[in-house]
């Protein structure tokens, strides 16, 4: 097939329409999940802002039903990382995955404290705990310590999370609910088994979301290697960017016009539209990755300004209070910065309607 050159805006917008940034759409919530395969939810509350930047009319108690039903759930997948996936998903990207959580498990901190133990015997009892009832980490904790007390408990329980389909289970992740995690069986929570799916099935629904790309932009979102044969053997259309980087799309897939306006977005913090490819300047100049993206793995809200990364924000809560305080990366001109504030206005408004209102505004 012909590679074709395709500009950075090209990209830049083309990313922003499948992420559905371009234009609020009316999928519903669920649709959306999976649509996005998943929303890194590494912050329980993440996927709300992320959900509601996307969607039009997005009431934040639809994401808690879902929850609640076990339509959704929230569990390590992607990258070592806590995603918000549906429940069809996760049975899938959870078999998928598995691998890369025990190599990444392998060269953590924790592979040490656990090396003492017996793989079969931890994975065995951590089973027959969880079946007796969901545990905290606090729990698991002090029953695996008595059970194995050579091992570091810490250490026991993040080998679980990696060696072991667990899900965290609600009111965690339901707006406005506090709490820590309460780890349950994935497989008995869905009444499901774990699935094998089509690697070839997920790179046509990585690309949907997050293509124009590359094996390695896969990669990078999933933290899987051996992608590069499964896209050699697909049919894609290929793109050559304007580094010279060859990326792939989907045979029929449709590239944005680069010059449709963008409006004023709130990105969520954590949001995958900044963590999923191997190169990001499609969405965020190189010069302000360290400022959204921090040494210790935090990856901050981020505004968009004509479609690119332009500032930070973040919610600001006091007793009757709610702020959405936004940091700018370069001047705004008064245009952006009426249409950022009536958006933050919006989202406030969505998700404390009690409070009072402000958004704020500070030069980096």
């Amino acid at each position: 097939m012909v590679t074709q050159p395709l500009d950075l805006r090209t990209l830049n917008r083309t990313l922003l329409d499948r992420q559905l940034l371009l234009e609020r759409v009316t999928m519903g919530a669920e649709g959306t999940i999976r649509h996005l395969l998943g929303l890194q939810s590494q912050t329980p509350t993440s996927p709300y802002p992320g959900l509601w930047t996307r969607l039009a009319g997005f009431d934040f108690a639809e994401l808690g039903e879902l929850l609640s039903t076990r339509r959704a759930v929230r569990l390590v997948l992607m990258r070592s990382t806590v995603h918000l996936v549906t429940a069809a998903d996760a049975i899938r990207l959870r078999h998928w995955i598995g691998p890369m959580l025990e190599r990444s498990f392998r060269g953590s901190q924790f592979a040490k404290g656990v090396a003492c133990v017996d793989r079969a015997a931890l994975i065995a009892y951590g089973r027959a705990l969880l079946r007796e009832r969901p545990r905290t980490p606090g729990e698991l904790r002090t029953e695996l310590a008595a059970r194995f007390p050579d091992a570091d408990p810490a250490s026991l329980v993040n080998a679980l999370r990696s060696w072991m389909p667990l899900v965290q289970l609600p009111p965690r992740g339901v707006w406005g609910a506090r709490g820590q995690p309460v780890y349950g069986l994935l497989e008995e929570w869905l009444g499901k088994p774990l699935i094998a799916p089509d690697p070839a099935d997920l790179v046509r629904r990585y690309l949907a979301a997050f293509g124009p790309a590359s094996p390695a932009d896969m990669q990078k979102w999933s933290g899987l290697t051996g992608l590069r044969p499964v896209f050699a053997d697909m049919d894609l259309r290929r793109y050559r960017a304007e580094d010279g980087r060859l990326l792939h799309d989907l045979p029929n897939a449709a590239l944005a016009d680069p010059s449709v306006p963008v409006p004023a977005r709130f990105v969520t913090d954590f949001d995958n539209l900044l963590l999923s490819h191997a190169d990001r300047t499609r969405i965020m100049p190189e010069e302000y990755r360290s400022r959204v993206m921090t040494v210790n793995g935090i990856v901050r809200g981020s505004i968009l300004v004509d479609g690119f990364v332009a500032g930070t924000w973040r919610f600001d809560r006091a007793k009757g209070r709610a702020a959405v305080s936004v940091t700018h990366f370069t001047p705004l001109s008064a245009a952006d910065r009426a249409a950022l504030s009536a958006e933050g206005l919006r989202l406030l408004a969505a998700g404390d309607p009690g409070a009072a209102h402000d958004v704020t505004f500070t030069a980096a």
